[in-house]
């Protein structure tokens, strides 16, 4: 028992030590329009929210925003960006006019509320992992394929289509299950059972 307790919360750890890199440095999930054109992250959605309705100053954003452009240049064997001027260079969402919630954002709620509780969830999962993450992914992934169902996206923006789920959502989403230990001690407890009723069986 307590060997599968201890095996439940370490990989309950590894896996919101997984979700927060996934996030943080913004491994492109999804293809969605947003304030600024077209956003592939969570921390995306959040960021360029945030900054037009100034709801947090550029400035609480920018620290969020950093690792995933310096791991982008890294990975493309690009420059360092520059922390100072990284926005104008490596994000078009700084540059949308600030407004308050407008009727697209309404229209994909579910990938803005889903965007936010990923990337809260992501960041307090380090210190206490819970469902957060789990609810914010489902919301994000609901929010998508409801679109693609009831619009059928089939338009282009910029050779490409407007809504789109890249495989590695797949990487996010078991990793925030896994965060979760309750459902990982479950999950250890359903196996132990079948493993128990098998000899018997027998």
């Amino acid at each position: 028992m307590a060997s599968s307790k201890k095996w439940a919360n370490t990989i309950s750890s590894i896996a919101s030590c997984i979700y927060f890199l996934v996030i943080i440095l913004q491994i492109p999930l999804f293809r969605v329009p947003c304030r600024g054109g077209i956003c592939k992250t969570p921390l995306e959605v959040t960021a360029s929210q945030l900054i037009a309705t100034k709801v947090f100053p550029t400035v609480a954003v920018k620290p969020l925003l950093y690792p995933g452009a310096f791991a982008n240049a890294f990975f493309k064997n690009k420059d360092v960006p520059n922390y100072y001027n990284f926005l104008r260079s490596h994000y078009k969402f700084t540059n949308s006019n600030p407004s308050p919630v407008n009727s697209d954002d309404l229209q994909r709620l579910e990938v803005l509320a889903g965007s936010y509780l990923s990337v809260v969830g992501a960041i307090i999962g380090l210190i206490k992992p819970g469902r957060m993450s789990l609810f914010g992914t489902l919301l994000i992934i609901w929010g998508l394929v409801r679109e693609l169902i009831m619009r059928k996206s089939t338009y282009l923006y910029a050779g490409n289509k407007v809504v789109y789920i890249y495989p590695a959502m797949s990487i996010a989403l078991v990793s925030a299950f896994l965060s979760v230990r309750r459902d990982v001690r479950k999950l250890f407890r359903s196996c132990k059972g079948q493993a128990v009723m098998k000899p018997k069986l027998v």
